[in-house]
Formats: structure tokens, C-alpha cells, sequence
């Protein structure tokens, strides 16, 4: 079965459909009850609310973990580009997997303490 998460990474370019598939299984290691979605144009996770987006630029792929997810760890994001709902990881380099699963745990935790 194909999902929709599946059909935006076979859309993307070849040399980075490895690092959308490293992105993706990093967050099913946390939430694989999560439904996958495109929302915003971009690989979505659903769990009581979005939990999380990503999505491939020309030079990186911004993950989207909500303001949130930002501010708990951004300290952790050392040269990283970032603004108040996102982050950059440049494709040139290797991406961060566990920061990726401690974000997704600590933005899991909150969208299942919501009603």
C-alpha cells in the first residue's frame, strides 16, 4: 500500500529520497501509530492533533516539530538554522536521528496529554 508520505518521497529528487526515508522511519520508531498525511503540502504525522511535518528543499529538509518542539531543544540545534516552528538540516550533512526521535517523543507526549 502506498502512502502518502510514500508517494512525496518517490517524488523527490534520488538523492535525498534516502535521508526522507531516514527522517520517516526515525519518527515510526516513536509513533508508529501515528497516521501519516500530507498536510501544509508536507509529510504529516497525526496523532490527536498534527505531531510533526517534514519536507525537502533544494539544500536541506526542514523538520516541523511545532514552536513547542523548538523551543525544548533548541539549545541542542548548535549551528543548525532554525526559526520559532522549525529547523534545517542541510542535506550535506548526516541527519541528527536522535534529536529527531527525542522531539517526536516529547511532541507524542504532548499531543496525547490534549482532550
Amino acid at each position: 500500500m502506498t502512502t502518502p508520505i510514500t508517494a512525496y518521497i518517490l517524488q523527490s529528487p534520488p538523492s535525498v529520497q534516502d535521508k526522507l526515508n531516514q527522517m520517516r522511519n526515525a519518527i515510526l520508531e516513536i509513533v508508529p501509530e501515528a497516521t501519516e498525511k500530507i498536510s501544509y503540502g508536507m509529510p504529516t504525522f497525526y496523532l490527536n492533533g498534527n505531531l510533526v511535518h517534514f519536507a525537502a528543499f533544494s539544500r536541506h529538509i526542514g523538520f516541523y516539530p511545532g514552536a513547542d518542539g523548538i523551543a525544548a531543544f533548541s539549545h541542542e540545534f548548535g549551528t543548525l538554522k532554525f526559526s520559532k516552528g522549525a529547523v534545517q538540516f542541510p542535506l550535506d550533512q548526516p541527519l541528527p536521528l536522535d534529536l529527531v526521535r527525542r522531539i517526536t517523543a516529547f511532541r507524542k507526549a504532548q499531543n496525547l496529554e490534549k482532550k
